[in-house]
């Protein structure tokens, strides 16, 4: 039970720090903007990159992480059937997919996976198939589904090589595949800027809860009560259904994947929706929501397969 609280702890108290630089208007009027920018452009890209280039990728191979794709799928898919149904929108509808089914394996994960499973490296599998998967197709959607021209086929079909999420992820994974050395010249800075990617989401998060709403209120109340069901209940109960059912996991490997997919979901997805400038409303309260529910949740999951 530490590492959940643990967990939570760390974020709501670099959330709360981003409130309260909102609510005194510390940055400025465009505080929550930059923080974004320097999180989407810059720090998380090297992030991804720095992570990926020293990760096992021998690990996508595990049937941990098919359940973890099947079950990602599954709560995503359903998302956007609804969405598709109620005319949601693509970038609405991708979003709250997003919401459905990413969950927070790095800075949430990570301390959970210590204290709870007592091994770090058990998020790897997920970190690296919605990093190297997830992640560059969600944004190439955003991307594609923009207002205004989006230009000869050509350059949209090269979309994911311009964007920076992309591009940090598959550098590193080729970094990791060729087994390249990258000398400490490149990857310290690399690494000094990708440790701001987390503290600025959660910071822009923060700052954006000042004078917000009640979450799961307004045009938006339907998609989010969908996106917090399907990631806080609907995603765990198929990923335990499936690896206990299909797959056979017993003990600490059906304890991992069910964990790992009771996770809320991730906090640099509002990073992307206020990027493109959709559904952020959305995003923000389904994180909200599904963070507060994923506390008890995660306990239940502990007690019942620890």
């Amino acid at each position: 039970m530490q590492g959940v609280l643990t967990g939570f702890a760390v974020i709501a108290v670099v959330i709360g720090v981003g409130y309260v630089i909102g609510l005194r208007g510390y940055l400025g009027d465009q505080g929550r903007e930059v923080l974004t920018k320097l999180a989407f452009h810059v720090a998380s890209p090297a992030l991804l990159f720095t992570t990926l280039a020293k990760a096992d990728l021998s690990v996508v191979f595990s049937s941990r992480l098919l359940v973890t794709a099947l079950s990602t799928a599954a709560a995503a898919g359903a998302f956007v059937a609804v969405g598709v149904v109620r005319h949601w929108g693509v970038g609405r509808t991708t979003i709250g997919a997003l919401c459905s089914s990413y969950v927070n394996s790095g800075n949430l994960g990570i301390p959970i996976a210590v204290y709870v499973l007592g091994d770090a490296s058990l998020v790897a599998p997920v970190l690296l198939f919605q990093l190297v998967l997830v992640a560059p197709i969600a944004v190439t959607v955003l991307d594609l589904s923009g207002d205004g021209d989006k230009g000869p086929l050509g350059r949209r079909l090269l979309t994911p090589l311009r964007n920076p999420i992309a591009v940090g992820s598959l550098a590193g994974v080729l970094a990791a595949a060729t087994g390249v050395h990258v000398p400490s010249p490149v990857m310290d800075p690399l690494t000094l800027i990708g440790g701001m990617s987390v503290p600025a989401v959660l910071l822009a998060f923060g700052i954006s809860l000042c004078g917000s709403t009640m979450p799961g209120k307004g045009p938006d109340r339907a998609p989010v009560l969908l996106s917090v069901a399907l990631k806080s209940f609907g995603q765990p109960a198929l990923a335990w259904a499936l690896a206990a059912g299909v797959f056979g996991l017993r003990g600490h490997l059906l304890l991992d994947v069910v964990v790992t997919s009771a996770l809320p979901a991730a906090q640099n997805l509002y990073t992307y929706a206020s990027q493109y400038g959709v559904g952020e409303r959305l995003a923000r309260d389904s994180i909200l929501v599904s963070t507060v529910l994923s506390v008890p949740v995660l306990v239940v999951v502990a007690a019942l397969l620890g």
